[in-house]
């Protein structure tokens, strides 16, 4: 059964730093792409980072830009989202996912996902 498991959430003062893990099981996804999502309370769901499959080309919201990064370690069957400099806003139910049907690049809408994980919360206090 193919999974993708979250960790790292919590809850952080603005300015602080958390750091988000992404578990595969079941499968590799070392060709495909991957992305970090969130959704607010009432808010819809938005595209937070993406990378490709090699790790070597990433993309981010303009939100998100020069505070979070995402990386990967295929080996690993896991990947990261660094996220410093958290403010309020950054508040959301963090979900990752993966594209296993499509090339090794990422895209930005949560429908070329098929894989996703449950999410984790991460919540900045001001």
């Amino acid at each position: 059964q193919v999974q993708l498991v979250e960790s790292g959430g919590g809850l952080v003062q603005a300015g602080g730093s958390l750091r988000l893990t992404c578990a595969a099981s079941g499968r590799t996804f070392s060709s495909h792409g991957k992305g970090w999502f969130r959704q607010a309370p009432g808010k819809e769901r938005e595209f937070v980072a993406g990378i490709d499959g090699s790790g070597g080309d990433a993309g981010y919201a303009e939100s998100v830009k020069g505070r979070f990064a995402i990386s990967r370690d295929n080996a690993k069957n896991l990947m990261y989202l660094q996220m410093t400099n958290l403010k309020p806003e950054d508040t959301g139910v963090y979900v990752c996912a993966a594209d296993s049907h499509g090339g090794p690049g990422f895209g930005i809408s949560w429908l070329e996902y098929d894989i996703r994980g449950q999410g984790t919360q991460v919540t900045v206090s001001s």
